[in-house]
């Protein structure tokens, strides 16, 4: 891939809310489906993200992005792609326990023992961004890429483009926007939330 290429927009998107979120529980490696407002966000988000009629899709194999992606992929009229490399943080013996009890014990989630690693996220995950975007630039369909993913896989790659963004909080169905033009990212928008509406 030259540095030729044309900027890309690619769209960070977090799953929607499943019943571990609404009780505060680390979720990680859990796999726990989207519940009724989980749903309704992950239709609202591909509602939007539709418009900007995006080229390829990818999620997390975690059945929480995976759905959303489904939605959003039946909205734009696309098959979702399941990608390894954006799975959510393995939180290992505190999978499923409450965050604010982690922190409390440990003083962080990070210091927990047995939670992979921040870097350990980054180091799959950022060079997974150029990838897809290489990827589909070099197979022609021309449009935004979507990756359908966590919040911990979210936070860390934004800030690793722009550290100023401390006030990236990710909420469920939220999208993010990022541009990369000659080779260079830079985050255009964060957290954002469409309206979510009750079938």
């Amino acid at each position: 891939m030259t540095e030729t290429e044309h900027s890309r927009t690619l769209y960070l998107v977090r799953h929607g809310r499943t019943a571990l979120n609404a009780a505060g529980r680390l979720r990680g490696h859990a796999n726990p489906p989207l519940d009724d407002r989980g749903e309704c966000e992950a239709r609202a988000v591909g509602a939007v993200i539709a418009r900007t009629r995006p080229a390829r899709v990818y999620c997390s194999p975690l059945g929480r992005a995976v759905r959303t992606a489904q939605l959003i992929g039946e909205a734009c009229g696309i098959e979702a792609e399941s990608d390894e490399r954006f799975m959510d943080r393995d939180y290992g013996p505190w999978t499923g326990e409450l965050r604010d009890e982690v922190i409390t014990r440990f003083g962080s989630v990070d210091a927990a023992p047995g939670v992979e690693p921040t870097a350990s996220v980054l180091e799959r995950a950022r060079p997974a961004l150029d990838a897809v975007l290489d990827e589909t630039i070099t197979a022609g369909p021309h449009g935004p890429v979507v990756i359908v993913t966590h919040d911990a896989v979210i936070k860390p790659l934004v800030r690793s483009i722009d550290p100023s963004r401390t006030e990236l909080t990710a909420p469920t169905g939220s999208w993010n926007e990022l541009v990369r033009e000659g080779g260079v990212w830079t985050v255009v928008l964060v957290d954002q939330v469409p309206p979510v509406t009750r079938e």
